[in-house]
Order: structure tokens, then C-alpha cells, then sequence
């Protein structure tokens, strides 16, 4: 039985569905990303965000996008932080940890009567409206996104998987050479062992 999940999803343009070092999708929709490969789905649940890989090849594709990749600025980071703390109040949904980084994003959220890629979409979306209405994103004309579609998702089936998880999102900013983040809408894990 599935208690949580932890997941992780991108701003536009950080990891593209053919990224040299894999990545989770099984195609590559847009055709202008095309030209530079089939899509490079891993089949496990490790990071490769290390992987040694062709950081040319990388970087040709990341001019291929159509819009800037985003990077959320500190201001920003915030700003999601309070759209997501809006729709955890209004959605009920559990958070037990949460690392907002300047291209992505992880969470270990409880299992919802929602299927996770719902409660991502809706955490989504009620940052960006916060960033938008906050006047910390322009959209412009043609409708830039902010969030790369999809997300990365494992599952975990125990407390233990639980909290090694939390520790490890928990721990996530610090890794990434940013300071630790505590988020209001964050609560502590209770498994009810004592």
C-alpha cells in the first residue's frame, strides 16, 4: 500500500524529456526538441543528475526551447511557497517535507484520494497564479510556461521509506549549496510508533 510519494517536478526547460543523462519521459512531444534525439526514459529510481554526459548536446537542445528556462529568484521561491501552503489549506492536502530550488522542486506528500500527477497539477497551478498575481512573472503574448509538464514520482510504502525520504528532501537544499527551508505548510511525519 502506497502512504506517500515523493516527488519531483521541474521548472520549464531544466530537465528535457531527451536530457543526455535520461529522464523520465518515454517521447519527445515537441518537434522542435526532436532534432536532437529520442526521448532518454530511465527505467530506475536513482538521480542522474551527476551522470557524466554530452554537455554540448545538453546545452544545443536548451537553446532549441522556445522561451527562457526559468530560474526562480528567492522572491519567487517564496511565492510558490505560498500558492502551495493556498492549495495544501484548500485541498487538504498532507505535506511532510519541501524543497523549493530555482529549477525544480521536491515534496514527499501523502497519498490522496487525488492521484499524485493531480495534486502536482494543482500545486502547479496555484503557484503560478501567486507568482502572476504577485507580478513576479510575466507570461507575455505567448503564454510562457513556468512548470515543465510531468513529474517524477517514487512511491513509498513504509514509514521508514517515509522518513528516509523527508531526510533526504529535508536535506536537498543544503546539498545544492542553498540554505535549509522550513515551509508553513509542512507538517511532521507521525506513524503512530512511539
Amino acid at each position: 500500500m502506497v502512504i506517500a510519494h515523493r516527488v519531483i517536478f521541474c521548472t520549464y526547460g531544466f530537465w528535457l524529456p531527451n536530457d543526455p543523462r535520461g529522464s523520465n519521459s518515454d517521447v519527445v512531444w515537441a518537434d522542435h526538441l526532436k532534432p536532437f534525439g529520442v526521448a532518454t526514459m530511465v527505467s530506475d529510481r536513482l538521480s542522474h543528475a551527476k551522470d557524466s554526459h554530452d554537455r554540448a548536446l545538453r546545452a544545443a537542445v536548451k537553446r532549441a526551447l522556445l522561451f527562457e528556462p526559468v530560474r526562480l529568484s528567492g522572491v519567487q521561491a517564496r511565492a510558490v511557497g505560498q500558492g502551495f501552503a493556498k492549495q495544501v489549506a484548500t485541498s487538504g492536502f498532507t505535506i511532510y517535507a519541501c524543497a523549493i530550488l530555482p529549477q525544480h522542486i521536491h515534496m514527499v506528500v501523502r497519498s490522496h484520494h487525488y492521484r499524485v500527477e493531480q495534486v502536482v497539477n494543482l500545486l502547479k497551478g496555484a503557484a503560478t497564479r501567486e507568482l502572476v498575481s504577485n507580478g513576479l512573472f510575466e507570461r507575455g503574448p505567448n503564454d510562457h510556461p513556468i512548470w515543465s509538464a510531468g513529474l517524477r514520482k517514487v512511491f513509498c510504502n513504509t514509514p521508514q521509506q517515509v522518513r528516509l525520504k523527508i531526510a533526504y528532501v529535508r536535506d536537498n537544499p543544503s546539498r545544492d549549496g542553498h540554505k535549509p527551508q522550513a515551509w508553513s505548510f509542512v507538517v511532521p511525519f507521525d506513524d503512530g510508533a512511539r
